[in-house]
């Protein structure tokens, strides 16, 4: 299968060296308008340069597109409608609008759409999935410094949109209302937000997101009915404690910190969007998934403009 990336900064050179791995795959291209930097990464992985994404038309199959998200939607539809299969990465689209445009281009030419929100993939995230039953709280901070990237967006498009995927593949509910607040601190979009999700289930979830922070932080912590299950997506660790109940006595805690096994989230992603397309299935994060983790974001940001 023949594959481009558009788009080789920091994460895009990421994609193509995982894509260059691979097998049965060749990284044909690797397009950026910034032309040396194309060149730079194409002699790295054995690839060909391009500054147009145009001039790929014909010679792949599937791309993954890590440009910044405001040109998401131009490039990602002309592709699209060439049956051309895609990732896109996160934020799928700038606005709802355009993601249900993407959305349909995909569906016309039955072409896979996948996005690409890789926490998903975090192997303590998929370690943890069979200890989540039926929160009713969930804790998260994701707290980093300042990355000198995705500045044209604010935290909540950039880092919070990561939990809020997450939180939706694990509440089985509607979201009942929405209340947040967030600060421009750095830069003139906001750098910290907190937001409060209520459910229609009665769970709740806040959520904290910073890119001003002195240190890093990445954690979700699921509080449920006689459990609790704690996630560092940073260091890839999960701890579930459960009540063990004593016939005729208080019930005691068990559990701990539970296995991880080791893996790169991106290139777990990379093999289930290839996988799917040679499977003619659904991706796991497929683009009506990506819409709805879009349009949550999008709400929060409103309300913080209020």
């Amino acid at each position: 299968m023949r594959v481009a990336v558009i788009g080789v900064g920091h994460l895009g050179r990421h994609h193509a060296r995982i894509l260059a791995s691979l097998p049965d795959v060749t990284l044909a291209a690797v397009v950026d308008t910034n032309r040396a930097r194309a060149a730079e990464i194409a002699a790295e992985f054995g690839a060909t340069a391009y500054g147009d994404a145009r001039d790929i038309d014909g010679r792949v199959e599937a791309v993954v597109i890590a440009t910044p998200t405001e040109s998401h939607a131009a490039i990602a539809e002309r592709l699209l409608d060439a049956g051309v299969h895609m990732l896109i990465e996160k934020p799928i689209t700038q606005t709802v609008e355009e993601a249900d445009r993407v959305i349909a281009a995909a569906l016309r030419s039955g072409a896979v759409l996948a996005v690409g929100h890789s926490e998903r993939f975090n192997p303590a995230v998929m370690a943890a999935r069979a200890y989540i039953k039926d929160p009713r709280f969930i804790e998260v901070h994701r707290l980093g410094t300042m990355p000198g990237r995705s500045l044209d967006i604010d935290v909540v498009l950039d880092l919070m949109i990561h939990d809020l995927d997450l939180i939706l593949s694990a509440v089985p509910s509607e979201i009942d209302s929405v209340e947040a607040v967030g600060v421009p601190v750095l830069t003139p979009k906001v750098d910290i937000a907190n937001a409060r999700l209520r459910f229609k289930n009665g769970c709740i979830a806040n959520l904290t997101a910073s890119r001003i922070s002195r240190e890093q932080v990445r954690k979700v912590r699921f509080f449920q009915r006689e459990s609790y299950v704690s996630i560092d997506t940073a260091s890839k660790e999960v701890e579930m404690y459960h009540l063990i109940p004593q016939p005729g006595a208080l019930p005691t805690i068990g559990g701990g910190k539970q296995a991880v096994p080791g893996d790169e989230p991106l290139k777990r992603e990379l093999e289930d969007f290839i996988a799917a397309i040679r499977e003619g299935r659904a991706p796991a994060v497929a683009g009506e998934q990506g819409r709805a983790a879009l349009a949550l974001a999008v709400r929060i940001v409103e309300l913080m403009r209020q």
